[in-house]
């Protein structure tokens, strides 16, 4: 048996704290990565005063996150001049980041639709699809039917209920009041959608008919942009068979 020295305790207890340091920095990467992934395009400011970070960290997990292809870096070019200097940097998730976020149970729906598509064509996937949707509404339709006719919070409550199902949703006031964007920065079954656009289509049918208006996908994460966005029109009545 050996009997640990002064020296060998001293050593491990460093090596606990460098673990213990390094286990926090990697939870607070994952905390920038998901608000990032969530209300991108986002400025370093903007996530250091909403995590309650200094500045520096935030820059160095930005850093990091940047080397490992999880996020990108985009200028942020106003419609008014900002006069002279760099314009200011915002950020967005990588299609990487969203293997990190994990897509649940993805791959063996790619596997069963694959075998859907075979056994009955492009017809058993819409049907797929519509039935899916269908689910969707079924679970929403009560949460957002109290929410009353106000479209702006039928639209707030349906990204609440979306990023509780995991799809990093906010709901963004369009300037001037006229609209509501529902943005999804995440999708659990993004490889799915890629491979079979039929989801994205039910789905925005799905939230046409939960919200009572005709609504319109302006951007999909299956088509390559950093964000699924649909445009809620939110000055018009509601249809009065809206769920």
């Amino acid at each position: 048996m050996t009997i640990p020295t002064a020296e060998s305790r001293t050593i491990d207890r460093e090596t606990d704290e460098v673990d213990a340091v390094a286990a926090e920095e990697a939870t607070t990467r994952d905390r920038v990565l998901r608000l990032i992934v969530e209300l991108g395009p986002i400025s370093a400011a903007e996530l250091a005063r909403r995590l309650d970070l200094t500045s520096a960290a935030v820059r160095r997990h930005l850093t990091t996150l940047e080397s490992e292809g999880q996020v990108e870096a985009r200028d942020d070019v106003p419609v008014a001049k900002r006069g002279r200097g760099r314009p200011a940097r915002k950020y967005v998730g990588a299609a990487s980041a969203h293997a990190q976020l994990g897509t649940a149970y993805a791959q063996a729906a790619l596997a069963a639709l694959d075998q859907i598509k075979n056994s009955l064509g492009e017809e058993g996937i819409v049907a797929f699809a519509n039935a899916r949707s269908d689910a969707l509404v079924a679970r929403y339709a009560d949460a957002i039917a109290a929410a009353g006719d106000d479209l702006s919070a039928r639209a707030e409550t349906l990204a609440e209920l979306l990023a509780a199902d995991g799809y990093a949703a906010t709901a963004r006031p369009v300037p001037g009041g006229i609209a509501v964007q529902v943005c999804q920065g995440h999708c659990p079954v993004l490889h799915v959608a890629e491979a079979h656009p039929e989801l994205c289509e039910a789905e925005t049918r799905a939230f046409s008919e939960l919200l009572g208006v005709h609504v319109q996908r302006l951007a999909t994460l299956a088509r390559g942009e950093h964000v699924c966005t649909t445009h809620i029109p939110v000055k018009i009545p509601i249809r009065k068979d809206a769920s």
